[in-house]
């Protein structure tokens, strides 16, 4: 990668807008094409470009591809970061590019909302059978048992279970708790939970509906955080994961349970998966991008898929802390 490689590949309004959507978060090219309202080849082809001279990857997930700007924990050269800022000021100081930006940006928040639409009509459909679905990709008494051992270390104190579905998690720690959050966007899900939930003591159990990219509570909450089953609905796992971590505890902890990466392409259409599992290196990043330790994860064979436990401890004094700050 040479200077005149990464500004040949930017001498184009199209791949100046790509890389500046790519600052933002993580896409697939499908979600570009309908962004920039150009064929898919095309923007494969602008693609190409950005990856060849460093200022974009490609990361392969079945069928997919998705796309995201390299950061300094993926060895990125500090011309790649600079790009980024001089990108951002151009926004500041060019009207006409901040208006694409902006368009651009709307435009995919359209997409997403209707990819979320999808996924939440799917909980609505399935949310009294939902139990019984999930145990066709892992089996439940095995992870549950595995996943109560990786916890049982230290005290779980305050517990938020994010995206609770049924209510199982919080069923299960209920005892081993000082008090839990069950949260969920779904208010279906919620009626399932709240009765499955109701034989405890109201004192020690709260349902909460709200959103895991904007959680409702105070930054340091939590001592336990737990994302069962749920970051492969995520279109951005890393909002969902900077989220969880701005409301633990320092010293906290976070239990994710997920699939590892897999092919089961039917996922995504039959049972609204986002993503298609995760490498241990992903999840590595993303805690570690989120403030947390990683721990060695532990996988659980299934039938059809592997279901993986990673767990990751809060910095004490994180580096950086995120902006938004809440009262309770």
């Amino acid at each position: 990668m040479t200077v005149d490689t990464i500004f040949r590949a930017l001498a184009d309004p199209t791949r100046l807008r790509i890389t500046r959507l790519l600052g933002a978060m993580e896409l697939a090219v499908g979600e570009l094409a309908q962004v920039l309202g150009q064929s898919q080849p095309r923007v494969s082809r602008h693609v190409s470009i950005l990856c060849d001279a460093g200022l974009a990857e490609r990361r392969r997930e079945g069928s997919w591809v998705f796309l995201r700007t390299p950061s300094s924990m993926d060895g990125a050269s500090p011309i790649v970061e600079a790009v980024a800022r001089l990108l951002a000021i151009a926004e500041r100081e060019d009207a006409d590019f901040a208006k694409a930006c902006e368009d651009d940006r709307r435009k995919l928040t359209a997409i997403r909302t209707s990819r979320e639409a999808t996924a939440e009509g799917y909980f609505e459909r399935h949310a009294v059978d939902w139990d019984e679905l999930r145990r066709l990709h892992s089996p439940d008494q095995l992870v549950e048992e595995a996943l109560t051992k990786a916890l049982d270390a230290t005290p779980l104190g305050q517990v938020l279970d994010i995206g609770t579905g049924t209510g199982r998690m919080a069923e299960l720690f209920a005892e081993g708790a000082e008090r839990i959050v069950a949260l969920d966007k779904n208010l279906e899900m919620l009626r399932i939970a709240r009765a499955k939930l109701q034989h405890l003591p109201a004192d020690q159990i709260e349902l909460v509906q709200g959103d895991l990219a904007d959680l409702p509570f105070a930054a340091a909450s939590f001592d336990t955080v737990l994302l069962h089953q749920v970051l492969h609905f995520i279109q951005d796992p890393a909002i969902a994961l900077a989220e969880a971590a701005r409301v633990t505890k320092p010293g906290g902890r976070i239990a994710i349970v997920d699939f590892a990466a897999h092919d089961h392409e039917e996922l995504r259409d039959r049972h609204a998966h986002a993503r298609l599992g995760f490498s241990d290196a992903q999840i590595k990043e993303l805690l570690s991008s989120a403030g947390f330790a990683p721990s060695a994860p532990q996988a659980l064979d299934g039938e059809e898929l592997v279901v993986k436990i990673w767990i990751g401890q809060r910095h004490e004094n994180p580096l950086s802390t995120p902006a938004k700050e809440r009262t309770a």
